[in-house]
């Protein structure tokens, strides 16, 4: 791994911690600024709207900047987000704050991942991805323990002042191990352009595959505690770690998906999405049995994030001659699709289905999505079209 992805991972885990831990010190956040725990979860909710909504548009607005300029006024932004977070005197200001945190997250990974494939060779790509992703996948499995810790033990706010000091730490990280053309484009696309390349079907099918790679994860990973206790019978206490043995799986499949994206992208995301929907198949099956369960949300979990890195691979390549607007809608893609399959998940519980069976859910968009990516590269094989490799002046 080269130290400019080191730095751009950095400034992930960050921006990966701040969005999740708020769960792990919710409790407290909630007591202190004086609202109902329901009424903190907005600032879940409302860090997901500022990433899909937000990114996007500040992506747009800042296309001319120079890309490590750009990084450094979002890792800079994050920074005086979190401090600002830490000291903020309600909810309200704590709600707004946040969504401002989220805006920089959305365009901050949609322009890291740009940089990240043009700092490598075309057969290195998927790995580029990978490290970016696993600045999220890590931060789950370390970030976010340790920052709830901290809360617990110094109380919320400190959590904050903890991810204000990863901040300055990701700036200083970008500031001195990125090359200052990392990026460069002769001349940034136009608007036009932008929204054009999203018509090509390679693009527009890897996006119809993000949402059922959500589906397939989001709609039994929001309710995976309460399956965990009430379907498979674990105790309590054994949760934390089979969600953290979860976390390692994913962080594994990142850069398994990095080296199969490298090898044979679609062949290896086919295979990957078919093997997907056996495995939530047989976590439907073995879920009132703890041992064969865990291992399966092991498997599953690896799935997801080497599934995740081949489709934002894809889109990268397909859309180089002008991937400021695709880029950030890769982390709006993702946190629409979160936000669908929680919401599918709770009108299935509500409608009475019971948690075994969201994972039919999940194979069943896996199965979606095996169709869409096969029809997806005969299509592609047939025009004999090639991926754009960079940007040509307007």
């Amino acid at each position: 791994m080269s130290l400019p992805l080191i730095a751009l991972f950095i400034a992930a885990f960050a921006f990966g911690t701040t969005e999740f831990v708020i769960a792990g010190v919710l409790p407290q956040v909630a007591e202190g600024l004086g609202v109902s725990v329901p009424s903190a979860g907005y600032l879940v909710s409302g860090y997901a709207c500022g990433i899909a909504i937000g990114g996007p548009l500040l992506a747009l607005a800042t296309k001319s900047l120079p890309r490590k300029t750009l990084l450094l006024g979002l890792a800079i932004a994050f920074t005086i987000g979190q401090a600002a977070c830490a000291l903020a005197p309600d909810f309200t200001s704590m709600l707004l704050l946040r969504i401002a945190v989220a805006v920089a997250h959305g365009a901050y990974f949609g322009v890291a991942m740009v940089v990240a494939v043009g700092l490598v060779p075309e057969d290195k790509r998927g790995m580029a991805v990978a490290v970016i992703l696993s600045g999220l996948t890590v931060s789950n499995v370390i970030g976010v323990p340790a920052g709830t810790a901290i809360g617990n033990i110094w109380g919320w706010r400190a959590t904050f002042w903890v991810m204000c000091a990863l901040g300055v730490a990701a700036t200083c990280a970008m500031a001195a191990l990125l090359p200052r053309t990392a990026g460069y484009q002769a001349e940034p696309a136009g608007l036009a352009r932008e929204v054009r390349v999203l018509a090509r079907q390679q693009v527009w099918t890897s996006l119809i595959l993000m949402l059922m790679l959500m589906l397939g994860q989001f709609c039994l990973f929001t309710y995976i505690t309460p399956t965990l206790l009430e379907v498979t019978g674990l105790d309590e206490g054994l949760v934390p770690w089979v969600l953290l043995l979860n976390g390692v799986g994913a962080t594994l499949g990142v850069f398994l998906g990095g080296k199969l994206s490298d090898w044979k992208l679609m062949p290896s995301l086919i295979t990957m999405l078919a093997l997907q929907a056996v495995t939530l198949a047989v976590i439907y099956a073995v879920s009132p049995y703890p041992v064969p369960m865990i291992v399966a949300i092991v498997v599953w979990g690896g799935l997801n994030f080497a599934i995740g890195t081949p489709i934002q691979t894809r889109i990268l390549a397909w859309t180089a001659d002008a991937s400021n607007l695709a880029s950030s809608l890769i982390p709006s893609g993702f946190n629409v699709g979160i936000a669908l399959a929680a919401s599918l998940g709770a009108a299935m519980l509500n409608a009475g289905y019971g948690y075994r069976s969201l994972p039919v859910v999940g194979a069943a968009a896996m199965v979606v999505a095996v169709v869409v990516a096969v029809v997806s590269q005969v299509w592609e094989g047939r025009s004999n079209a090639t991926p754009p490799l960079t940007a040509p002046a307007e």
